[in-house]
């Protein structure tokens, strides 16, 4: 089996240093050879002066275009080999075809190359394989003479060295400059993430159990919105904890009685010889069964519709009308074992809302539940609807003892139940209701039937 790669971890401070050490790079290089170039430049200026300056001293000597040339004369040049003069000069007079007629080398060019150009013409080249330096003169003819060219050339070793020197001065000093700008790139860098390095540790010293919000006030602005972020997250990570401790303290405390319960009558069931009584005993312990498996059933229904649950990510377009018309046919059997009249009153037009068809049957069927519970035989029930200013209400009505106004606040509370009803329950119908109301943005009231007797519960859901 191929293991999977190690992922790199890439260190936010070291991508910031190499892209910010990068940038200073490619600068100091674009600032290197833009100097390079300008300082070429610089360079040749004056030595392009002093070469010209010879040139025209070589022609007054000489006497070109005087009529009276003296080309058969041998002027002395630098030849390199003095001290503190490393460049050679040579020369070349020719006529306008670029034929030679004298001159210590042969630099001849006819004179079209100028292409119209009047004045001195400088050049580079290579001699001898040395990189070199010309500059071409022209002298027209007079009186029936003839027209020459003067060209002049010079080694450029005094130019390169004083290239470089210029360089150094400036490419030396600018890389210092980018040492000392990464030194505090790298500082600010430090401090800039100063706040989030406290942050880590502010985190990794909390327990383990310790959801609180993370404090944004000493935060960069760019990191606020990240930690707002995580606090979202550990508020939704707390809901969830706080709705796993309450379903698990919810269940240790009703699953207590009737494990209780189904294991005295086990006990007792092992105990007996007689058939009927242990039959008796066996039907106590179904029982005791069916209430604790309703039991789990009620505490899911409540965990799953309680802040940290499900959300509304399961939420989809729903017909209410329909859905409460399927939910109250699943109860007509129970409704008739008590001789119940249970009814179902619509509306005309379709109600859409968006819900959760599981939570939203939970809800009604722990409503109609609750009715036949308490109505007597004989009695009626009613599930009605009505559309009301953009809601739809969702109303379930009975004839039974109904609430007394001092409990109705505090029915939707958990394993809350009133005394001396006569019914067995474990007061988590209602609560389970007003969780689904909540996860619904619905809005839920208690109050009398009709008539002004029983109970009327309305639920009211926005239409989409």
């Amino acid at each position: 089996m191929m293991s999977k790669p190690e992922e790199i971890v890439v260190s936010l401070r070291s991508h910031l240093m190499e892209r910010l050490l990068t940038a200073l790079f490619w600068l100091w290089l674009l600032s290197t050879i833009v100097g390079y170039f300008a300082t070429l430049n610089y360079a040749n200026q004056p030595h392009d002066l002093i070469l010209l300056q010879r040139a025209q001293a070589l022609a007054e000597q000489l006497k070109l275009g005087s009529g009276q040339e003296r080309l058969d004369y041998q002027p002395i040049l630098p030849d390199g080999s003095e001290p503190g003069h490393p460049d050679r000069v040579v020369y070349t007079v020719s006529d306008s075809n670029g034929i030679k007629v004298a001159g210590n080398a042969n630099l001849a060019r006819p004179v079209s190359y100028r292409k119209g150009k009047d004045g001195p013409l400088f050049s580079n080249s290579e001699r001898e394989g040395e990189k070199t330096r010309m500059v071409s003169l022209i002298y027209p003819a007079r009186a029936g003479g003839k027209l020459y060219q003067l060209h002049v050339s010079e080694t450029t070793h005094q130019r390169r060295e004083l290239v470089r020197g210029i360089l150094a001065n400036i490419v030396i000093p600018q890389l210092l400059l980018i040492m000392i700008s990464a030194g505090a790139v790298w500082y600010g860098l430090k401090e800039g993430l100063a706040p989030l390095e406290r942050l880590r540790q502010e985190v990794a010293a909390r327990k383990r159990d310790d959801l609180n919000s993370l404090d944004a006030a000493k935060a960069p602005e760019e990191v606020r919105p990240l930690i707002g972020a995580v606090n979202d997250l550990l508020e939704r990570l707390q809901q969830i904890m706080q709705a796993q401790k309450r379903f698990v303290a919810d269940a240790a405390h009703q699953l207590r009685t009737p494990f209780a319960g189904l294991k005295t009558q086990a006990e007792l069931a092992l105990r007996e010889n007689d058939v009927e009584r242990k039959q008796h005993a066996l039907q106590l312990m179904l029982t005791s069964t069916r209430h604790g498996t309703r039991l789990v059933n009620q505490l899911l229904a409540l965990a799953r519709n309680e802040p940290g649950g499900q959300g509304t990510h399961s939420f989809t377009m729903l017909e209410l009308g329909q859905l409460a018309q399927s939910c109250a046919m699943q109860w007509v059997p129970m409704a008739l074992e008590k001789n119940i009249d249970l009814g179902f009153e619509g509306v005309e037009t379709q109600t859409w809302i968006r819900g959760d068809a599981v939570s939203l049957n939970e809800m009604l069927g722990n409503l109609i539940d609750n009715a036949i519970r308490y109505t007597p035989a004989t009695g009626h029930i009613t599930i009605r609807m009505a559309c009301e200013q953009g809601k739809v209400r969702l109303c379930v009505e009975d004839n039974g003892p109904g609430i007394a106004a001092q409990h109705r606040e505090r029915v939707f509370e958990r394993f809350y139940r009133i005394l001396g009803s006569g019914q067995s329950g474990s007061g988590l119908g209602l609560a389970i209701v007003a969780e689904v109301v909540k996860r619904h943005g619905a809005e839920i009231s208690l109050g009398q039937g009709r008539t002004g007797t029983g109970t009327r519960v309305s639920i009211y859901f926005p239409i989409i």
